[in-house]
């Protein structure tokens, strides 16, 4: 028998942001609501490949490299979330997309917060992983400023004790780690700082004031997640807490964050559904 690997057809495209950087995008499969998967900071829609054979079964699939990342055009001068929204907004007029969950991963998490301000009434449904874990949490502008600069001074030293410090847990898989650490540190330093800046200061709590339909978290649990505070903002709000992983579970272990992603998808529908 092939593998669905080998049978699943892929169709890759270019949108075109506002600002008239090109986004690169790949679709696949079929069915509603379509599921657009956003990567995190200085990854790009690869990061999404274990998941896709599964999710194409019964959905249309779609990935993208936001701006700066992956094939997408390098020619914005602020990698902010509102502009990386844009970017799925996009891609998701380019597929004429009126119908669609938004997963995103880390920075992701902020991104789909931003697309799905633009995108009202299209969105049905928001999957944060691994990101989002308190929103009431906000960064200290004095400290921000202090690790842009040590990261502006030695990138490659600075971003991977950073990762190795708060995105690894025991666990991660070596292969894994080796993946993350040689993307981000050959990664575009004017691109990397600009957009983790603009994350790391992006107001959460306001963007989920805004959001009515279901948001279902798939989190590891190597930070707590705060359902508290986050559902003072959005009452809607769950998540599934994934145990013993790091910063990257769709890559140190697809199967279970498969079986989660699952389980949030399907709660999203049920919630829909009430």
């Amino acid at each position: 028998m092939l593998s669905p690997l080998l049978v699943m057809t892929v169709t890759a495209g270019t949108a075109i942001a506002p600002d008239g950087v090109r986004i690169r995008y790949e679709t696949s499969g079929k069915g509603r609501p379509a599921l657009v998967l956003v990567h995190c900071w200085t990854c790009d829609h690869s990061f999404w490949q274990a998941q896709i054979p599964r999710l194409a079964k019964s959905h249309q699939v779609v990935t993208l490299d936001l701006a700066g990342h992956g094939r997408s055009g390098r020619t914005r001068k602020d990698y902010t979330m509102p502009a990386f929204g844009r970017d799925v907004q996009a891609v998701a007029d380019a597929l004429k997309l009126d119908h669609m969950v938004l997963v995103g991963h880390s920075m992701g998490g902020s991104v789909i917060m931003a697309a799905a301000k633009r995108l009202d009434g299209r969105v049905v449904g928001l999957v944060p992983v691994d990101t989002l874990l308190d929103v009431e949490q906000s960064s200290d502008p004095k400290e921000t400023d202090e690790a842009m600069a040590r990261m502006q001074a030695d990138y490659p030293g600075q971003t991977t004790a950073f990762i190795r410090q708060y995105l690894f847990a025991s666990t991660t898989p070596p292969a894994v780690a080796d993946r993350i650490l040689a993307q981000t540190t050959s990664f575009p330093p004017e691109i990397a700082i600009s957009a983790l800046r603009n994350n790391w200061t992006y107001k959460a709590a306001p963007a989920f004031d805004g959001v009515k339909v279901p948001i279902v978290a798939v989190n590891g649990d190597r930070f707590p997640t705060n359902f508290e505070a986050n559902r003072r903002h959005a009452p809607q709000f769950d998540a599934l807490i994934m145990k013993g992983v790091g910063h990257y579970p769709m890559l140190e272990d697809p199967a279970r964050f498969g079986d989660l992603l699952d389980e949030a998808l399907r709660k999203i529908d049920a919630d829909r559904r009430k």
